[in-house]
């Protein structure tokens, strides 16, 4: 096994141990962020009927940017923006296996500013 294959093993453990735990219902949905080389996304699903309510990426044009830390906390303010829209206010956070630091922190906090509890 290379290096990027044990990296991505490593992942998927954590994101299954991280899943066992986290459930998003509809008083509280769950907020999954995926973080690629070039784009992060986020989206806020109900887990009782497996349905995306909103959902924001930097491929949306309102968000200039690519995959950085700007870009991420655009997209935080973004799906908390659209959350609040929608009355949803408390969301728990599925960071989907990856560690909280980078892009991944600054989507979380964008978000928290913004009005969503997380």
């Amino acid at each position: 096994m290379d290096v990027s294959q044990k990296r991505r093993v490593a992942r998927l453990k954590r994101q299954a141990r991280v899943r066992k735990k986290i459930r998003g219902t509809a008083e509280c949905p769950r907020l999954s962020v995926f973080r690629s080389a070039k784009h992060i996304y986020a989206q806020i699903i109900e887990d009782v009927t497996g349905t995306t309510l909103v959902a924001a990426s930097t491929l949306s044009k309102d968000i200039d940017g690519s995959g950085n830390v700007e870009a991420a906390k655009a997209v935080g303010t973004s799906i908390a923006k659209k959350a609040l829209d929608n009355n949803i206010t408390n969301v728990v956070f599925d960071r989907n296996g990856f560690l909280y630091q980078g892009r991944i922190q600054a989507l979380a906090e964008a978000a928290r500013e913004a009005g969503l509890k997380l």
